[in-house]
């Protein structure tokens, strides 16, 4: 019976190996700029909060809503504008360049909802958009109601041995 034997050094790879394969994985690897990034951020949050900001002040001055009314229509159609644009495509280019800056606002959350329906509306009505349109919106749901849910028993604990939280 014959036994094979491996020397160390068939199983380890070489230095030159590893300074190639090193190599190999920085020319693969995407390579961002820091500040840029965070420009491009900084003017597409800037801008979608100008839009928001304009939509407040088109209907609180010029069509005479309260505060509290305004703020609910600038919501709908920000959101409303963030989802026809998602269907057409447009808006996850928007995010790609923009980063967080088009993913944290309101629009970002629509879009969020809006993707997984629109790329498993094929699927059907309940195996494709019933089924996958919370695929990533589902956690933020969940864990910003539950952690309400911790923050407001938390309160209502410290309300009962008489603390103000205010």
């Amino acid at each position: 019976m014959e036994t094979l034997h491996m020397s160390k050094d068939s199983v380890q790879p070489d230095a030159q190996e590893k300074q190639e394969y090193e190599q190999y994985v920085k020319s693969v690897t995407p390579t961002h700029n820091l500040w840029a990034q965070m420009g491009k951020a900084f003017l597409t949050g800037g801008i979608i909060c100008c839009i928001g900001q304009g939509i407040l002040n088109y209907t609180g001055n010029v069509l005479g809503m309260d505060p509290q009314t305004s703020g609910s229509w600038c919501s709908l159609i920000l959101v409303f504008v963030s989802v026809v644009l998602t269907a057409l495509h447009i808006y996850p280019k928007i995010a790609k360049w923009g980063g967080a800056g088009a993913l944290v606002p309101i629009t970002g959350f629509a879009n969020s909802v809006t993707a997984p329906a629109v790329e498993y509306r094929k699927e059907g009505q309940v195996f494709g958009i019933g089924c996958k349109i919370f695929t990533i919106a589902g956690p933020v749901i969940l864990y910003g109601i539950f952690s309400s849910w911790v923050l407001g028993l938390f309160l209502w604990v410290l309300q009962m041995f008489g603390i103000s939280a205010g």
